[in-house]
């Protein structure tokens, strides 16, 4: 998708179906957690059950009290496993523990009587091992990938051959823009037919401009605010920004920063804020809690984004949904998201974002704010983003589902490291993926499947009519 387009090539004109799939999605990051990849789960998984489907997610439990079985809106269960995290750059996932997972795992899945489980993000570990699993008991598997990450460097060297290995036999993978689906085509050698790109969504109207703007530009405005809201860490550009704030508060005295967003480089941009004076200038608003993000956006005219890697930014979305121009660096997918009209590209420099900047305090005031959210309406939509993951699900149901064999061929294909006539690599990967199989002989054995009691599923009709007569 390029230029603003809502209507990617891919993943799409296969007509509507009516079959209804029960669906598992899996990933470390979800509520109470926050970022793109957990709104883009549990909005996929509302607008699934919207649809007819059956969908629950599998996370990690959050803290001590967040573990369990829990409810959300419309039915939505979430089983939050007690299993230990770790933290790492990316976030805090779930300790690998290769097997352990399967018990409780397989357990889940007989219970609610999944055909497809859809797992999120490189960085989890809960997804790479559940989609294993899932694979091995003859299920269909669906990864969405929402990072971009490197090829040379030894951290990126070691996640793109976990994730190599484990999209060796994936059924479909998912991508979230045109860049990323290169960069995952490329580090995990996936067969590109397998791969399609479908965008985020935002949910458009949870952020709408202000009332007081309606019908009007933002040439009323005396002050500029600046908004920047992400997690202040290396990868969001932090380093960018405490360089940029200051020469555009040298260079426009009555422009103000407001900034949402918590992390470990928090102390770096508290200390730009001493060491400039900014005290009066740069607002530190700390973590925001997503249902509040519109309101703290609706506050300016601007949004900056600095950051050094991005397979989509549903910021960038979310921020012009409320009216605001935005100004970001072009890296990874970030071009692919809007028109030049609505977002300003820079290089990832301090000198091209202030240029950029200072292009957009020029521009702002011919903004007008509820046209810009109109126009993101008719862009971006979850049920859009539904309706292309159905088509992709529907697809897959209807290829046969790889033997045991095909799936340790696959793997003893994978790998260029080749010595003594095989590749080390492979070898380890058919040997984990043969003892998988014998883990989940001794479950079928230990803990049949035919003494797993199934669940009742949500009534989604009673609630509908309960939801409707509560109705004022």
């Amino acid at each position: 998708m390029e230029n603003g387009s809502s209507k990617p090539n891919t993943a799409s004109g296969f007509g509507k179906h009516t079959e209804r799939y029960r669906i598992c999605m899996v990933s470390d990051f979800f509520c109470p957690g926050f970022g793109g990849v957990e709104i883009h789960i549990y909005n996929m998984a509302q607008r699934l059950i919207a649809r007819g489907h059956k969908a629950i997610v599998v996370s990690r439990m959050y803290d001590d009290d967040r573990v369990g079985v829990r409810y959300m809106p419309n039915g939505l269960k979430v089983y939050y496993l007690p299993f230990y995290s770790i933290s790492v750059p990316a976030g805090i996932v779930t300790l690998p523990t290769m097997y352990g997972a399967f018990p409780i795992f397989r357990n889940i899945l007989i219970r609610e009587r999944i055909q497809i489980v859809h797992g999120h993000q490189t960085t989890s570990g809960l997804c790479h091992q559940c989609i294993s699993h899932a694979k091995t008991m003859g299920l269909k598997t669906v990864f969405t990938d929402h990072s971009l990450f490197g090829l040379a460097d030894a951290p990126s060297i070691h996640i793109n051959k976990v994730l190599e290995f484990t999209l060796s036999d994936i059924d479909h993978v998912i991508c979230v823009s045109h860049t990323s689906k290169e960069n995952t085509i490329l580090r995990a050698r996936v067969n590109p037919s397998k791969c399609s790109t479908i965008p985020n969504a935002t949910d458009t109207t949870a952020f709408t401009p202000s009332a007081r703007v309606k019908y009007r530009s933002w040439g009323f405005v005396e002050n500029i605010t600046i908004v920047v809201m992400t997690r202040l860490v290396y990868r969001k550009g932090v380093d960018l920004l405490v360089e940029v704030v200051p020469e555009i508060c040298k260079l426009n005295p009555t422009v103000k920063f407001l900034i949402g967003g918590d992390g470990p480089r928090r102390v770096q941009v508290e200390e730009m804020i001493e060491r400039n004076q900014l005290f009066d200038r740069v607002t530190m608003l700390g973590e925001v809690p997503h249902a509040k993000v519109g309101s703290v956006l609706s506050q300016g005219q601007i949004f900056l984004n600095c950051s050094l890697t991005e397979a989509f930014c549903i910021a960038i979305i979310e921020a012009v949904s409320t009216g605001l121009l935005a100004v970001s660096t072009a890296v990874g997918g970030v071009p692919e998201v809007l028109p030049n009209d609505m977002l300003i590209l820079a290089e990832p420099e301090p000198d091209a974002l202030v240029r950029a900047t200072q292009q957009a305090i020029q521009r702002v005031r011919t903004v007008q704010p509820w046209e810009f959210h109109n126009r993101v309406r008719s862009m971006y939509s979850w049920d859009d983003v539904a309706e292309r993951t159905e088509t992709v699900y529907h697809t897959m149901m209807q290829t046969p589902s790889p033997k045991f064999s095909d799936r340790i061929v696959s793997c003893w294909n994978m790998g260029n490291d080749k010595m003594l006539g095989f590749s080390v690599y492979a070898t380890i990967c058919c040997v984990i993926r043969a003892l998988e199989w014998l883990v989940w002989v001794l479950l079928e054995w230990f803990w049949p499947e035919k003494n797993i009691e199934v669940t009742l599923d949500f009534p989604m009709h009673s609630y509908k009519l309960l939801k409707d007569s509560c109705q004022p």
